[in-house]
């Protein structure tokens, strides 16, 4: 078992992948007309890192940068696992780049055919890496790490593109006893949002309201 963390790789890569992410749309910032998420929670940004698949240098980038995290921080591990669905395109090009087999986490078991929640080949005992695309509460992304343990793989730890940084994520991963490094957070984000007018010094006020209790922000 390995000890928790929970951090972002380093500022510059922090800052650059917030500058890309917000490039391209991945993430948008609307505090005047905030999302309503799946959950039912009002919120100012929306996060849907998947877009940056249809734009080829920036996720060149970003399978560049996690790639060479991963091994920097784990090492080779004999597989890349990605979460479904949102991370199986981002974790096919990170194994692609570090030359190593993939495989995919679904949420639960197919209920048909051979039935499987693992998705590729992997043998019990390898060590694996697990990529993530977004994290929030980290429940959907630890389910994938549970199934793989059950399996009796080996995970070394959970890296992804971005985290809201929300309490409840830490606390779960943290009981999980899960490593989780990611490429950006919402305090990078932010940062880089101000110094390039992307957003207002009132608006970033309004969004750290929001990050600080999402469940109960009201936009009002």
């Amino acid at each position: 078992m390995c000890n928790f963390a929970s951090m972002i790789f380093n500022k510059n890569t922090a800052r650059k992948t917030a500058e890309v992410l917000l490039q391209v749309n991945a993430i948008k910032l609307s505090p005047k007309e905030p999302f309503t998420w799946a959950s039912g929670w009002k919120s100012p940004i929306y996060c849907d890192n998947r877009i940056i698949l249809s734009f080829p240098p920036i996720r060149n980038y970003i399978r560049e940068v996690m790639g060479k995290q991963i091994e920097k921080q784990y090492g080779k591990p004999d597989v890349i696992a990605g979460v479904a669905t949102g991370a199986i395109g981002i974790g096919m090009l990170v194994a692609e780049y570090m030359g190593l087999p993939f495989i995919y986490v679904r949420p639960d078991a197919k209920g048909h055919g051979r039935k499987n929640q693992i998705e590729g080949f992997i043998e019990s005992g390898q060590n694996v890496v697990v990529v993530e695309d977004l994290i929030s509460t980290g429940k959907s992304s630890l389910n994938a790490v549970r199934a793989l343990k059950e399996a009796n793989i080996n995970v070394k730890g959970m890296v992804a593109i971005f985290t809201y940084g929300f309490d409840i994520a830490t606390e779960n991963f943290k009981k999980e006893n899960v490593n989780l490094h990611t490429l950006s957070n919402y305090e990078s984000l932010l940062e880089q949002a101000l110094e390039t007018n992307y957003i207002s010094q009132k608006e970033l006020e309004t969004l750290s309201e929001w990050n600080s209790n999402p469940s109960e922000w009201n936009a009002n």
